[in-house]
Formats: structure tokens, C-alpha cells, sequence
């Protein structure tokens, strides 16, 4: 990559920040600017040596940047990657791509339209672990399989609710923290054909759900359980059990179980359980431990999306694989308000 890329950020929070810590380290691409109208983001921008705007198309404008990160609140995502298509600049869209399945139809639409590429957030795609897992177990290493356990237990801190909408629907665990460990289990399992869900808003009685369970059935006839609070002191979460991100403190616990006819793996305790010889509960299991490569997954993010803008590679993660991940979730609150089995492909097979 010879010419050092100039990348737009829209949305200075905290995962806005991050993406310019991750461009101002690589020695590929610099920030072209700051999209936000917050007086936050204005400061933030200022101390940064940064230009600032108070709007998305007025940066797109001025700046012409050679590609745009849109890091703002979901219900936003949309409007900037249309405005960001309409001017043929390439999108990285945070996860969830979009707010509704509706909406990012209407996106993908777009993209189809316009040849312009966006790729969607969805950063453990990029973790060298989940490849690894997804190998594994689609090259059949713990055989047939038959089902799948999932964990999403931690204690988001008290502070963290004093922004208003974390506090409504839409700003709970399942939409902001679940939809990603959805992704990672319809990329390493396959597709998620059916959901029931059960939801709680128990501990703090707020508009949005604090604890939920559900039940997968997989395309390949898996079926799988995934238990998700963000109310309660636990080490079984991708957060605290991968070591992914150094500011949380790593717990050597499993958070998700994958169970085969010929064995069964813990990620990402990475140990692979099996029968040596005969099997059967009276014979004895041993332990192997799968090895995978370790780097920054959202550093290797920034990398293929330089490379998308490039033309060298397409995105990872479309718009339309994106909206799978969507519509499992949305399936999931369906699920949880009627009671009833939902079918995500039927869902999105409704709105389109």
C-alpha cells in the first residue's frame, strides 16, 4: 500500500476514539477528520490537532477523504453510509450495521446499486481464536456438530447507565453486547434457523432487558443455548475470558462450549476433549490444546479495510451477511414478547 490513506471518522465515543488510536498507529493512513457535533468530540478534536465537524456531509466536502468509519449511535448508521455511497466513499460501519433489518435491507439495496464497498464492524471475525475455532470445526475436528453453550455474564458498573438511552429499549445487552457472540457463533456454526428467548428486566426494573436466555436450532440441526446478563459479577464472556481488550482483566475461563460426535472444544480456553481410543463415559477423555496465532483483531480490521479501499480484497463482513446477524436478534426480542418460535430468514423475508 504506497500512498497513505486518509480516513474519516464519524463519532467521537468510545469506540470512535479507538479507531483513530488504531489510524494514528499505522503507518498506512492519518485521520482526515472528526464527524460529531458534540462539544465532546469538538474538544476532543481540538486537542487532537483533528478538523472537526459538527456534520457528516460537510466533512465528506471539505475533506474528501479516500474512506469513512462510522462509529456513531445505531440509529445513525444508515443516513451516514447512504450519505458516505452517495459520494462513493468506502464505509466501515460499526456493528450493528444498521438499527432495524429494514433499514439494513435498504442499505445493502444501495451498495448493490452503487458498487461502493462497506464493510460492517463485526471485529472477532477477525480474531485469529474464532478463525481458528471455525476451522476446527467446520474440517469436522470434533466430528458431527450436535450442540452449542454460550455465556455472556458480567457487571456492567452503575455509572454506565447514566446515559439515558442504555437505559431504553435497544440500549441493552442483547442489541449492544449479544449480537456480537451471534456473529461469532453463525460464522464458525453456519446459520441460525429458528429462536425462542426468554427476557428479564429484573434487577434494575429498566425499559431494556439486564438478563435473557435463548435457544438456537442451527441450519445443520445443532442446537444451541446462549445465557446473557450484564448484571451480575462473573469471568464467562468474550470480554473478560478472551484477553482481547488489555482494559479488561482476563479470567482463564471458557465462555462458549462446541460439542461433536467425535469431541467437543472450550473457547477460548482453546482445550479440545476427546476419546483416545474407545469411547464412551466409562473411558477416560484427554486434553489437546489448540493452538491459534495472537494479534489485534481490530488492528487486522484496519488492515483489510484499507485493502477494501484499495480494491485488493472485499469486505469480510458485508452489509447482507450483517443483516443475518440482525435479524437473529431481532428474532430474539420477537421471540421474547410473543413467546413464539421465530424464524430470522422469515423475518427478513417479511421486511424486505
Amino acid at each position: 500500500m504506497s500512498a497513505i490513506m486518509r480516513i474519516g471518522v464519524a463519532g467521537a465515543g468510545l469506540i470512535g476514539r479507538k479507531h483513530i488510536e488504531l489510524i494514528d498507529a499505522s503507518a498506512d493512513c492519518v485521520v482526515a477528520g472528526i464527524a460529531d457535533p458534540s462539544a465532546e468530540a469538538k474538544t476532543f478534536a481540538a486537542t487532537q490537532r483533528i478538523p472537526w465537524y459538527p456534520d457528516l456531509r460537510e466533512l465528506l466536502e471539505r475533506e474528501r477523504p479516500d474512506g469513512m468509519i462510522v462509529a456513531s449511535p445505531n440509529s445513525m448508521h444508515l443516513k451516514m453510509a447512504l450519505d458516505c455511497i452517495e459520494r462513493g466513499v468506502p464505509t466501515l460501519v460499526e456493528k450493528p450495521v444498521t438499527d432495524t433489518v429494514v433499514s439494513a435491507q435498504r442499505l445493502h439495496q444501495a451498495v448493490q446499486r452503487s458498487g461502493v464497498p462497506v464493510l460492517v464492524g463485526h471485529h472477532r471475525r477477525h480474531n485469529p481464536m474464532i478463525r481458528t475455532v471455525r476451522k476446527a470445526i467446520g474440517g469436522g475436528q470434533i466430528g458431527q456438530l450436535t450442540a452449542v453453550a454460550g455465556l455472556w455474564l458480567l457487571k456492567k458498573p452503575d455509572d454506565y447507565f447514566n446515559v439515558a438511552w442504555r437505559r431504553e429499549r435497544g440500549g441493552g445487552p442483547i442489541l449492544i453486547n449479544l449480537v456480537h457472540d451471534i456473529d461469532s457463533l453463525r460464522f464458525i456454526c453456519g446459520e441460525i434457523v429458528e429462536v425462542q428467548a426468554s427476557t428479564s428486566n429484573k434487577v434494575r426494573g429498566f425499559g431494556v432487558e439486564d438478563t435473557a436466555a435463548l435457544l438456537l436450532k442451527f441450519a445443520n440441526g445443532a442446537i444451541g443455548t446462549v445465557t446473557v446478563s450484564d448484571a451480575t459479577p462473573a469471568p464467562w464472556s468474550w470480554e473478560l475470558s478472551s484477553g482481547e481488550n488489555a482494559a479488561y482483566p482476563k479470567q482463564k475461563q471458557p465462555c462458549y462450549l462446541f460439542a461433536g460426535t467425535k469431541g467437543s472444544l472450550a473457547v477460548p480456553t482453546m482445550q479440545l476433549w476427546s476419546y483416545p481410543g474407545q469411547d464412551g463415559w466409562y473411558a477416560p477423555l484427554t486434553c489437546a490444546e489448540l493452538t491459534a496465532a495472537s494479534f489485534d483483531p481490530l488492528v487486522e480490521q484496519l488492515r483489510h479495510f484499507l485493502a477494501v479501499i484499495a480494491g485488493g480484497e472485499t469486505p469480510l463482513i458485508s452489509v447482507e451477511d450483517a443483516a443475518g446477524t440482525l435479524a437473529v436478534v431481532e428474532a430474539v426480542r420477537e421471540a421474547a414478547q410473543t413467546g413464539a418460535r421465530v424464524s430470522p430468514r422469515q423475518l427478513m423475508e417479511q421486511t424486505a
